[in-house]
């Protein structure tokens, strides 16, 4: 052999090494069982497997490198390993752990932070990830796809909205942020259209009552929105889409370091919609036009041993309007032009101080201010509202006993231009609340609590509670929860359409406090498949029954809204069921269903409660795409027929409403480090509650009733131009007025 011939030898040898293509080989398992459809690839490449029944994979043709290697599987914890392929093919094996999702800490069920599984109080959590399968400006909109709540709109023109949780009215459910009880009473019309999902760690549902330990309003459930914490959260992040009818929302948020002791979150939102639609020709907007801001910030504090103290503040205003296409601004309050404009402004203040005791006592404090001033045609509504709240908790356990022991104060000022109203309405309410949570068993607890409130309106008020848990299995358990409730009501800041439209307002007698009276039955069951799939199964079964109900009555005369105590009463009951389901080969689906029947029985009638759907339905099902980074989301609802408030026998309008489905669909890539693109289409069959009715808002074309007559007895009289004897009435509403269309966002952050 020459010198030549032995160079290029030495040349090519590496280079037929570097040619050379090799395999890597292995088997995945969950828990110790083979785990088919599983992705397997090599990071930043285009190379991967999916595994077989027996959870092997093979994936051919790599060349000689160092290599990131990932197994995934939806349900399960994501692995990485480092390899290095040299001069032959590779072995590896990978034992995923599952992410158990019901290992999640909730903390609304006891005011204790517990796991979700181990909390004798059913709660249902949803984290920023399933907000994100449909993509919300805020979180009244994002709890639509939530089983057995419904965001409902109350009328036509200025979209104010509340929450019905198992088809109880708004006024029933309690909002919380944080745990403080500052989203209530004025604040429920259009406060929930001011939060948004950026400040949002996670949201926890409970359904039925809570009275005894948050009070009032707690009738019928509440829902908790717990804000992020500061060490959880991206140094900077943005957030922001656009849809084809001209909606625009942009998040930003900033973290930073104060000295060594304190961390700051600063979050910002901005949501404008300025585009008059009117697709159904009515001259009036099918939605309503919205320009607000939301400026949040929260500190967090760290002290020695590690007690907590954290302070939050929120600024939020909105200048929202609707009404005819052609209102401007210098229509605002008079007679020629119909419209509907609020301008909102609001501040919170929410803290959390842990006292440095050798107990553990923490005192929760929140101061909310809350001021409208709203028109509704030429009727001017301009209200105040300030709740002032402090609540301190002692957090105690011993032997079998965890015991919590608390009293609250809650302080709030009302005051309006109504006639209901004639001076600032000021009420301090002083609470004393007691919980033993005992554990019998290891497989058994029982839950003891009892609340004790002094309104003086209305005197003692006692709402005492009992649970049971049972853990048969390691898969399975059960709840039992009884309790009872009560709430007080000030109608212009619970219900809009004492506000809007042509009825009359009628309060037949000093309303007293509802009372209820609850018992609600769960069952969890996790199942797990030899071929890795995962369901978790939860069911629940309720009945609720109310004396002195408050409901309005616009039955007995359709040009009025009559409120009085129900010389009765009222009952909700039913059932619901959620299965959540880890398919495999990155599908997962959350599947939800609530069967109920709420009604109100006086002098021995039955009638069925008005806007309450017989049934509905939710699902979110999501596709991953391992090898090209992207993500399919399914989202919809589906709700049964309800009844609707007609405005007489001659009304055209449906009665009821026609079962109806809002479903939406988004395309993510997550390519790009710390990148999202999303896009999609929100309402993809284009329904709206006008389909096959002739109109939606009666008497679109006399807002202002000037050509309207009456008989002696003061009902509306049929004419030549008022053949079916209506006013004007926006109320006539069970669904959002706003057809498909087209979105695109994208998510930035820097960690």
């Amino acid at each position: 052999m020459n010198t030549s011939t032995f160079y290029l030898l030495l040349i090519l040898f590496p280079l037929s090494l570097m040619s050379q293509n090799f395999n890597i080989e292995g088997v995945v398992t969950a828990e110790g069982v083979a785990l088919p459809f599983a992705n397997v690839y090599l990071e930043d490449t285009t190379k991967g497997a999916v595994t077989n029944n027996e959870g092997q994979f093979t994936i051919s043709n790599v060349t000689l490198g160092t290599y990131t290697i990932v197994a995934s599987f939806t349900g399960f914890k994501t692995e990485r390993k480092q390899i290095k392929v040299l001069n032959k093919d590779i072995t590896i094996n990978f034992n995923l752990s599952p992410t158990e999702r019901l290992d999640e800490i909730v903390v609304t069920g006891t005011l204790k932070a517990v796991s979700r599984l181990e909390s004798s109080v059913p709660v249902e959590i949803y984290t920023p990830a399933f907000l994100k399968k449909n993509p919300t400006p805020n979180v009244f909109e994002a709890l639509q796809n939530v089983n057995g709540v419904r965001p409902q709109l109350n009328c036509n023109v200025c979209n104010t909205g509340d929450i019905h949780i198992n088809g109880l009215e708004g006024p029933y459910t309690l909002v919380l942020i944080d745990g403080m009880p500052i989203v209530s009473g004025l604040s429920t019309v259009y406060g929930l259209s001011g939060i948004p999902n950026s400040l949002i760690e996670q949201v926890e549902v409970i359904k039925g009552p809570a009275s005894s330990l948050y009070g009032s309003e707690a009738v019928g459930g509440l829902i908790n929105i717990i804000t992020k914490l500061p060490e959880n959260t991206s140094n900077f992040s943005v957030d922001g889409f656009v849809t084809d009818w001209g909606e625009a929302n942009l998040d930003l948020s900033y973290k930073s370091h104060i000295g060594k002791k304190a961390t700051m979150l600063l979050g910002t939102n901005y949501y404008n919609y300025s585009n008059p639609i009117d697709n159904n020709k009515d001259n009036f907007t099918d939605v309503t036009l919205q320009d607000r801001i939301s400026i949040f910030q929260k500190w967090d504090f760290k002290r020695q041993h590690q007690r907590k103290f954290s302070l939050a503040g929120r600024y939020f205003y909105e200048d929202r309007w609707g009404g005819e296409m052609q209102w401007d601004k210098k229509y605002r309050g008079g007679t020629e032009v119909y419209g509907e404009s609020i301008y909102t402004s609001r501040f919170e203040l929410i803290g959390n101080y842990q006292i440095p005791t050798k107990e553990k006592l923490n005192f929760q404090f929140s101061y909310s201010d809350h001021d409208q001033n709203s028109v509704y045609g030429d009727m001017h509504y301009l209200a105040r509202q300030c709740i002032g709240f402090g609540q301190l908790v002692w957090d105690k356990s011993f032997k079998n006993h965890d015991l919590l022991l608390g009293s609250a104060l809650r302080y709030t000022y009302y005051n309006d231009n109504t006639v209901a109203t004639e001076k600032a309405d000021e009420v301090t309410i002083p609470s004393a609340f007691v919980q033993d949570e005992i554990t019998l068993t290891q497989t058994q607890k029982l839950l003891l609590g009892a609340r004790y409130d002094y309104d003086k309106r209305h005197g003692s008020i006692f709402t005492p509670r009992l649970a049971y848990w049972y853990k048969p299995s390691e898969n399975d358990i059960i709840r039992v929860n009884a309790g009872t409730g009560f709430r007080v009501v000030n109608l212009f800041t619970e219900d809009h359409a004492a506000l809007t439209g042509a009825r009359d307002v009628v309060i037949e007698e000093t309303l007293k406090p509802e009372k209820s009276y609850n018992i609600n039955l769960n069952y969890l069951k996790k199942i797990y498949t030899k071929s890795g799939m995962m369901f978790t199964i939860d069911a629940s079964a309720w009945y609720t029954y109310f004396t002195n109900a408050i409901l309005p009555d616009y039955d007995t005369n359709p040009n009025q809204i009559i409120y009085d105590n129900l010389d009765g009463h009222a009952t909700s009951k039913g059932a619901s069921l959620n299965i959540d389901a880890v398919l495999g080969s990155g599908i997962k689906a959350l599947l939800g269903i609530t069967v109920q029947d709420v009604s109100q029985t006086e002098n021995d009638i039955t009638t069925e409660q008005i806007l309450t759907e017989k049934f509905s339905g939710t699902w979110a099902i999501s596709y991953k795409h391992y090898k090209t980074n992207l993500t399919l989301d399914y989202t919809g609802n589906v709700y049964g027929p309800m009844r609707l408030p007609v405005l007489g026998p001659l009304d055209p309008r449906s009665s009821m409403s026609p079962t109806w489905s809002i479903q939406n669909i988004q395309l993510t890539f997550d390519g790009i480090e710390n990148i999202e693109i999303y896009a999609g289409i929100k309402n993809l069959l284009n329904w709206t509650p006008n389909k096959g009715e002739p109109f939606i808002i009666a008497r679109t074309h006399d807002p202002f009733d000037e050509e309207v007559e009456y008989n002696a007895d003061g009902s509306v009289m049929a004419t030549p131009n008022n053949p079916y004897a209506l006013t004007f009435d926006p109320s006539y509403v069970y669904a959002p007025n706003q057809g498909r269309r087209l979105f695109f966002g994208m998510r930035f952050r820097l960690d």
